[in-house]
């Protein structure tokens, strides 16, 4: 289940994602990029990072948050799993913050060295409550942070991502100085602090959700060249390097051997054999 926080809070935040999985036996997730910074509360049991050849498990904090992600990271559970997922927008945790977005990427982070002692407060009170407490309760808990943040300049990462995301990933660094009228050495210096990946980096992620987004509204008669072009990439060779560079699988396994959780979490099954 998606929801939106309330009004004053979507500058920074895009949304919340409430996600159960009632199975018990091993489940491998994988988790890659959006473009967003994510905080993840798991309710009823710990997120597994990696198991080891002679099966040691090694847990993930009960509460953390992701930054910008370089390719994907995989999780497993061994039990039911309850998630409350805040997905930030691209520049939402630096600006909420202060906190250059380049400081968490690609790591996952206990939220207890982000937030103060309330966080703790936040996660046994969402323990307990419905999904529609709990949205009250990290608005709550998000409305005192903006609260307590200064003011800061947001008009050149604003300007810059609206470019990119209008024009779904596929621009040139050219086109967004020219558009922007900032010099190159700025704009990364500032997507750098501000979002936590340069901005062709970022733009490469949003090409590949749009590609995703129409795989996802595909007609039967539509096939994968088609939506690859559509997407922007240059052809299907392309496509293919930049999806499993992301993801770790070809865009076939996506469509037939994984479950589609959330834009970036997926269900991973035994692989495809090529």
């Amino acid at each position: 289940m998606q929801v939106s926080p309330s009004k004053e809070l979507l500058p920074y935040i895009k949304h919340y994602l409430f996600l159960d999985n009632t199975e018990t036996a091993l489940q491998k997730f994988r988790l890659f990029s959006d473009g967003n910074t994510g905080l993840v509360f798991s309710i009823k049991s710990k997120l597994i990072s990696g198991i080891n050849k002679y099966e040691i498990k090694e847990y993930l904090p009960a509460s953390f948050l992701y930054g910008q992600l370089n390719g994907f990271k995989d999780l497993y559970s061994e039990n039911e799993i309850t998630l409350i997922i805040v997905v930030f927008q691209p520049s939402g945790i630096n600006q909420l913050l202060g906190i250059p977005a380049s400081e968490f990427h690609d790591s996952i982070i206990p939220v207890e060295d982000i937030f103060d002692e309330k966080i703790t407060m936040l996660q046994e009170r969402l323990f307990e409550q419905n999904n529609q407490i709990r949205v009250e309760l990290l608005n709550c808990f998000f409305r005192s942070l903006i609260s307590k943040k200064t003011a800061s300049n947001q008009f050149i990462i604003d300007h810059s991502l609206n470019f990119i995301i209008s024009n779904k990933g596929h621009f040139s660094i050219k086109q967004l100085v020219e558009y922007t009228g900032y010099t190159e050495r700025h704009l990364e210096r500032k997507f750098k602090e501000c979002v936590g990946l340069n901005p062709k980096k970022f733009g490469n992620v949003v090409r590949l959700h749009h590609f995703l987004k129409l795989l996802k509204g595909r007609s039967d008669d539509t096939n994968l060249t088609t939506i690859c072009y559509d997407a922007g990439f240059s052809d299907q060779s392309h496509l293919i390097k930049e999806f499993r560079k992301h993801t770790g699988i070809t865009p076939t396994e996506y469509i037939y051997n994984s479950g589609k959780l959330t834009n970036n979490l997926i269900k991973r099954f035994p692989p495809l054999s090529f």
